[in-house]
């Protein structure tokens, strides 16, 4: 075949697919777990000629950040000034469940990214919220639409976190009416005297093994998983890092415990502050309740895991899904005892809409952890619902 013969069959749009398929990649896998053979693989190509087009796997990663946030300002472009927040909010939907399999990376892209190119996507992203932003103040005059927009914007983005399968018109519909309820919410106006909801305290580390757990997720929420060093966390308990071996044979095995023990957590308070809440809409008020101020608590770890446990081996990995299972169907169970015209399917869309509202309206309030902040995401959260 002649070199002519070799440049007409070759892609023209071959940067685009090597985009798409590392988003997907980075998407199902994470940053770290993710590499530039399986890329290449992904677009058939050899990974010399993946790097022709990128020079190494954090321009790749940037690439497909920003390929993301601006199509997410694209679409928003195109619809008019001053249109109805449903048709922004249906646009967004749209473009995102479509890029479903290549925009999971969207919630925690800051975490790998250096300054200036964080500050770049930031600017991205604060076009779309401030857009939405505007539709929402000018439609629901409420307090806290910046918050709201955000939290609107997270139900929408969840659809990225979850692989549950359901018609692309159907989800566009369900995450659509549940973003328009939580836009149209006043935070400030949440009961929350009747449903007071407690969490286990925390074990204190009275052994060398949980003194390690304690010690390693504020480094890994800090520094980032990859960039802590077994020897960091060996000195932050006082041992040498050889004996970090006789408690953990390694860094995803210290994270995959600490993740399941967050999870008990979860599972205990659920149990605990469930227990004698017979009404389900009283029950959805408890649950939402309880993952929010555990969301609250568990901060750090919350952020490390939906960063990080992607790319955890399948061994360590599957005790958590297992777990993260166990509680969404509480939530199915619940959900569609108040909202029986649902299927599974869309309650399931619906809790995990839910979650999303409460990473993104959690990082708007930075986290803050007093009661009218709590309170407030509740709000949302059971908004989302449409409880």
């Amino acid at each position: 075949m002649s070199a002519d013969s070799t440049a007409a069959v070759r892609p023209r749009n071959r940067k685009q697919l090597i985009v798409e398929a590392a988003g997907r990649i980075f998407s199902e896998h994470g940053y770290h777990a993710a590499s530039m053979e399986e890329i290449a693989a992904e677009v058939g190509i050899t990974a010399a000629a993946l790097y022709r087009h990128f020079p190494n796997k954090y321009a790749l990663f940037a690439a497909c950040a920003n390929v993301m946030a601006d199509r997410l300002v694209a679409t928003l472009d195109e619809v008019a000034p001053g249109a109805p927040l449903a048709d922004l909010l249906a646009a967004v939907t749209q473009g995102t469940v479509t890029h479903r399999a290549s925009s999971g990376l969207y919630r925690w892209e800051s975490r790998y990214l250096d300054r200036d190119d964080r500050h770049s996507l930031g600017v991205k992203f604060g076009q779309v919220v401030d857009r939405v932003t505007e539709a929402v103040r000018r439609e629901y005059p409420l307090p806290g639409e910046g918050l709201r927009a955000v939290a609107a914007l997270g139900v929408i983005g969840s659809i990225t976190m979850h692989r549950t399968s359901i018609a692309q018109r159907r989800v566009e519909e369900v995450l659509v009416e549940s973003a328009l309820r939580v836009a149209a919410t006043d935070p400030t106006t949440g009961d929350a005297g009747a449903h007071t909801v407690e969490l286990p305290s925390s074990p204190v580390p009275r052994t060398r093994r949980s003194e390690i757990l304690a010690a390693a997720i504020p480094l890994f929420e800090r520094d980032g998983f990859a960039n802590v060093t077994n020897g960091r966390i060996a000195e932050a308990v006082g041992l040498v890092p050889s004996a970090l071996y006789r408690y953990f044979p390694g860094k995803a095995d210290i994270l995959a415990a600490a993740c399941l023990q967050a999870a008990g957590i979860l599972a205990q308070a659920v149990e605990q502050n469930l227990r004698g809440v017979d009404d389900t809409n009283d029950a959805l008020l408890v649950l939402a309740r309880t993952y929010v101020a555990y969301s609250f608590e568990h901060t750090a770890l919350t952020s490390v895991a939906n960063a990080e446990l992607a790319g955890l081996p399948a061994v360590l990995r599957r005790p958590l899904v297992s777990a993260q299972r166990e509680h969404i169907a509480v939530w199915e169970r619940q959900l569609r005892s108040a909202r029986p015209e649902l299927d599974q399917r869309q309650a399931r869309v619906l809790v995990h809409a839910g979650f999303g509202v409460v990473v993104e309206a959690g990082r708007r309030l930075r986290w803050e952890d007093v009661p009218a902040n709590r309170d407030a995401v509740s709000a949302l959260l059971v908004s989302a619902l449409g409880v």
